[in-house]
């Protein structure tokens, strides 16, 4: 007996056809060095982000995060990163640094303005309530990164 499982994303989950969600999938695929997402829709690459409140009651409080959850954090903000760059049209970079036990920052950089910086904690967590939800987070850091990079333009140049 085989058991089945609702998909947490809808095939038809128009997240998936804003330019967040093609980036997305677009950063998951670049991460991908063996191929295993080549046969996969978008809404299949994009569920481990969306942890019901269920799964994320499964993991244990403490927790140190494997390579897998440190991937995925580093393809949100990259695609945030990503997007930084498209609409303002200079190269934002990323910096992740996390520590062994799932603390840590990651910071946006557009020149030599920070765009974004954010404190991380319990990252063995990391996961949204839905793919709705992991757009609306990257999509607030992606308007006040723009509007920083807007009001000192002079610093995002060097």
């Amino acid at each position: 007996m085989t058991e089945t499982t609702t998909p947490k994303i809808a095939a038809d989950d128009p997240v998936l056809e804003t330019a967040f969600g093609q980036e997305m999938v677009r950063q998951m695929r670049a991460i991908d060095a063996y191929g295993s997402t080549d046969n996969q829709s978008a809404a299949e690459i994009l569920e481990p982000f969306v942890l019901t409140k269920e799964e994320k009651r499964e993991l244990p409080i403490v927790g140190d995060p494997d390579e897998i959850v440190i991937a995925r954090i580093q393809v949100f903000y990259n695609a945030i990163a990503a997007l930084i760059e498209q609409e303002c049209g200079r190269m934002a970079v990323p910096l992740v640094n996390l520590t062994h036990e799932g603390f840590g920052r990651v910071l946006i950089t557009v020149g030599k303005l920070v765009v974004l910086d954010r404190s991380l904690r319990d990252v063995h967590r990391f996961g949204f309530p839905s793919l709705g939800k992991m757009k609306d987070e990257a999509d607030k850091h992606l308007s006040i990164a723009i509007e920083l990079v807007g009001e000192h333009s002079d610093v995002a140049g060097l």
